[in-house]
């Protein structure tokens, strides 16, 4: 079995810039809420992401996330959505503004919804922002190439866990 039929969650950064890219591939990226460059989104694996993310691959980083990395991610660049608003989360009270009805009132609630891709992912993932990472400390590997190749776009599995700490 592939690591992708176990993993529920993905997590999807934009490491290419806006210049030739295809009309496609473009709006792809633009329902994956990756308008811009160092930009990351979580996305739950199914058959029709999967293609998605194969249709970008060149102009993507994705890979499975462990429990820390949600965690970082969350805690130090989490923003919500509020009134259309990008709030950043600074206490529960913006989380339980929006998502108690779905019973995630804090935090850790959010992350374990998250992480474990339960029932109300869709409604914990849409209230988050894209996360705007920075460039990633010690630079790409090559961002050009494919991660087969040796360099940094596609697939990186389980490995993304390092460039999501070194972007963060």
């Amino acid at each position: 079995r592939r690591s992708s039929d176990l993993a529920k969650v993905a997590v999807v950064v934009r490491i290419r810039g806006i210049a030739n890219v295809p009309p496609k591939a473009k709006k792809v990226l633009q329902l994956l809420r990756l308008r811009q460059l160092n930009n990351g989104v979580f996305l739950r694996v199914n058959k029709a992401t999967m293609h998605m993310l194969r249709m970008v691959d060149p102009f993507i980083a994705y890979g499975y996330p462990n429990l820390k990395s949600v965690k970082e991610l969350l805690y130090k660049r989490g923003h919500g959505r509020i009134n259309k608003q990008r709030i950043p989360i600074t206490d529960n009270s913006v989380i339980e503004q929006v998502l108690g009805k779905h019973g995630i009132i804090c935090i850790e609630d959010l992350i374990h919804e998250i992480f474990t891709c339960g029932p109300n992912f869709k409604a914990a993932n849409n209230f988050l922002y894209p996360f705007k990472l920075s460039a990633p400390l010690g630079g790409f590997k090559k961002k050009k190439l494919h991660h087969n190749d040796g360099g940094s776009a596609g697939n990186n599995e389980h490995r993304i866990n390092a460039l999501i700490r070194r972007m963060n």
